[in-house]
């Protein structure tokens, strides 16, 4: 199976070097949302744009980890409804060997996304003095947990009819989950109902781990440990589930 899924992730890197604009969301993204963000909120929640920049680029992480694994989905959902599917199904390969490759490129384009997050935040003034062992190892745990976050991406991609239905879904449920969180500011002055929904939301313990670590600046070890778990219990549940499916389907 490793062979097969080599062969397969090979053959995904040379669709995005035939098909660069694949990648505009990993490089394009990061820029944005860190600009946006940072001239808009900065100088009025942050109260400066320094401040602020390190404060939001550890919760961006997340937020790009979930962009890229969304992307999954559709792109999973497309290859079915336009036969890709029906190729690999003639093929003497292990089934699961087709989604692990995927797993293992989108994870690289993450990776990818915030190399140039990182840029943008040097380009606006975060001081990475000191701290790159703590950012490789926020980089690493929000790795970890983007990559749970594709297999439920690929199992809506497997489930679900249509590219539309896909993201549909994942806006609605993506979006609460987002700004109910630590990412964007401190839950300190949210009402006390949102601030009892953040301390369990995973996104909440995913920014706060990352921020501890680049930055260290709160808890860290808590954060950390909840990050792990949910990130297992999502791989646990959600990757047999989209393989089982997958396999049926093909």
């Amino acid at each position: 199976m490793a062979r097969h899924t080599g062969a397969l992730v090979r053959r995904n890197l040379l669709q995005i070097r035939q098909n660069p604009e694949s990648m505009t969301d990993a490089l394009l993204m990061p820029i944005v949302l860190t600009v946006l963000f940072v001239f808009v909120f900065g100088g009025a929640v942050g109260g400066s744009r320094a401040r602020y920049t390190a404060f939001l680029v550890p919760g961006l992480m997340v937020i790009l980890g979930m962009t890229i694994a969304m992307a999954v989905g559709t792109g999973v959902n497309d290859d079915f409804r336009t036969g890709v599917m029906d190729r690999f199904r003639t093929m003497p390969i292990a089934r699961s060997s087709v989604l692990l490759a995927k797993v293992v490129v989108e994870t690289g384009r993450m990776l990818v996304a915030i190399a140039v997050l990182l840029l943008v935040a040097a380009v606006l003034g975060f001081d990475f003095t000191g701290r790159w062992p703590g950012i490789a190892a926020a980089v690493g745990l929000t790795t970890v947990f983007g990559t749970s976050l594709i297999w439920i991406f690929m199992l809506l991609g497997l489930t679900l009819r249509s590219a539309q239905a896909i993201q549909g879904l994942s806006v609605l449920v993506l979006t609460p989950l987002q700004f109910g969180s630590s990412i964007f500011v401190s839950p300190t002055t949210m009402p006390d109902w949102l601030r009892a929904f953040t301390r369990v939301n995973p996104l909440t313990h995913m920014a706060d781990a990352a921020r501890g670590l680049a930055l260290g600046e709160g808890p860290v070890a808590g954060p950390v440990l909840w990050t792990l778990a949910w990130s297992l219990a999502l791989t646990a549940v959600t990757a047999p589930l989209a393989i089982a499916k997958f396999r049926a389907k093909s």
